[in-house]
């Protein structure tokens, strides 16, 4: 599981471990794993000796770490040099090492020539509200004569904000970045995350210092494979969970069929069906058993699943009304969530899970859908406190956070093929089906996600792929998430 803390928490290790360390070890450490994650890069198009390599370094720490990187890329024979944000801020440990190691600081961003790499140090996770000017003048001037050269950002990408995974202005976008210790919110959450590209995390004993739980984290496989719900000898469609599905309209059917696919596909023992697209569902998938409503009539059920397709007539608000009155966890999406009652949902004794979109979400808290995508992390909190539910985020990054005081996760196999028309339908039925198994709601929400990026990604096969895609490469993704 890769895990985030937040800043003050990270300085907070720090400094105790570097009361039981000699001075400097920590810098040490993190500037020879930044050292040989640089020139892990550059053996990929060439090698080390001869290497040009440019840093971009700012004062403090994290320039230290960048200027003593940069002395042992000297030892190995490439050429180094360094721009100094600030020359009278630069550290000085840092920058003697380097000088000495035979790099050498350069007057500009003009005359560099070619470049094998170029290596961001100028803020990482102390900079707030973007990069200062004198800093974004001289980002610009070495990106404009060397947009094609790889960036390694040095802890974070400089201009990116570390706890929140928000972006104010301008940012280095790094094609990977080397962190130090752990993972920091900002390296998971967009917008921040899309800067700093593939992550590698470098090991200086921070471990035993970082206080539980953490602020954010992220399942791998092995986690996902611990929470897949596998039915035993004597299971029955009982134990393996019963779902109920509420979707569809007269004019969405299509919202129906898509969510029912992803609760049998998901692993339901059996979907029980209510609402106008009965025939379109049983034409698709004989097995559902359908009834024409109202839900607490319908028989008996784990979890139920609202919302999809479902539309805004009295049908659809008495539905929601009846669903939310179960006492059985209920996953609210789409329509079901502009029809809810958010006292309704706050004083439910069973769980609720909301899964919004950011514009859902930007409605559910009266704010702008700009407001939640630029700062997503503090939308999917305040959601989940407001409501007293779990709330499933979705976008480009999703996250899920519940009420209580638990890490906030971020979903790792999100891809862009999943901005196709019913994808979220089929997560919808999908978690619903995970609900109904038995699965807390957070660890349904999660493992959903999980599943239903990966079953993306084999529907897809790089090609554009449909919600119809998406829902057929469940099992797959199922499958290979079992074999880690």
């Amino acid at each position: 599981m890769r895990r985030a803390y937040s800043v003050e928490t990270v300085r907070a290790a720090e400094a105790a471990l570097m009361k039981r360390v000699p001075e400097g070890a920590l810098m040490q450490r993190a500037a020879a794993g930044l050292a040989a994650a640089c020139g892990d890069l550059l053996r990929r198009t060439g090698r080390v000796y001869g290497a040009r390599v440019l840093l971009l370094v700012g004062g403090g720490d994290n320039g230290g770490d960048a200027l003593y990187a940069g002395a042992r890329l000297a030892r190995r024979g490439a050429g180094v040099r360094a721009l100094l944000v600030s020359p009278d801020r630069a550290h000085a440990g840092g920058l003697a090492a380097f000088l000495a190691a035979g790099g050498r600081v350069a007057d500009g961003p003009d005359g560099l020539g070619g470049l094998d790499l170029v290596v961001d140090g100028i803020t990482g996770i102390g900079g707030r509200g973007g990069l200062r000017e004198d800093a974004l003048a001289l980002l610009r001037a070495v990106t404009r004569d060397h947009d094609r050269t790889p960036v390694i950002a040095v802890d974070l990408p400089s201009g990116v904000e570390a706890d929140s995974g928000e972006v104010h202005g301008e940012a280095v976008r790094a094609d990977a970045t080397v962190t130090f210790g752990t993972y920091k919110p900002g390296h998971l959450i967009d917008p921040a995350a899309e800067h700093a590209g593939a992550l590698r995390l470098v090991d200086i004993g921070l471990g035993p210092e970082l206080p539980e739980p953490p602020d954010l984290e992220a399942l791998q496989y092995a986690d996902v494979a611990a929470l897949l719900p596998v039915p035993g000898a004597e299971s029955d469609k009982y134990s393996r969970g019963v779902v109920g599905v509420v979707a569809g309209s007269e004019r969405y059917p299509g919202a129906a069929v898509l969510a029912v696919s992803g609760a049998l596909h998901g692993g339901a023992g059996a979907v029980r069906y209510v609402g106008p697209g009965a025939d379109a569902v049983i034409a698709r998938f004989p097995e559902t058993l359908v009834h024409a409503g109202p839900p607490s009539k319908a028989g008996r059920v784990q979890a139920w699943v609202i919302g999809p397709g479902l539309g805004d007539g009295r049908w659809a608000e008495e539905a929601v009304a009846d669903v939310l009155g179960a006492d059985v966890p209920v996953l609210v999406d789409a329509d079901g969530l502009r029809l809810l009652e958010p006292e309704t949902v706050r004083t439910r004794t069973a769980a609720t899970v909301l899964t919004p979109h950011a514009g859902e979400a930007a409605a559910l808290l009266g704010v702008a859908r700009e407001e939640v995508e630029a700062g997503r992390l503090a939308a999917v909190r305040e959601l989940a406190a407001r409501y007293r539910a779990t709330v499933l985020l979705k976008g480009s990054t999703t996250l899920v956070a519940e009420a209580r005081d638990t890490p906030v996760r971020v979903n790792p196999t999100g891809t862009g093929w999943l901005a196709t028309a019913g994808s979220g339908d089929v997560l919808s039925g999908l978690t619903g089906s995970l609900l109904a198994a038995g699965l807390a709601p957070r660890d349904a929400a999660s493992v959903g996600a999980y599943l239903h990026g990966l079953a993306a990604r084999h529907g897809s096969d790089g090609a554009p792929v449909s919600a119809q895609d998406v829902a057929h490469g469940i099992p797959a993704a199922w499958r290979d998430v079992r074999a880690g």
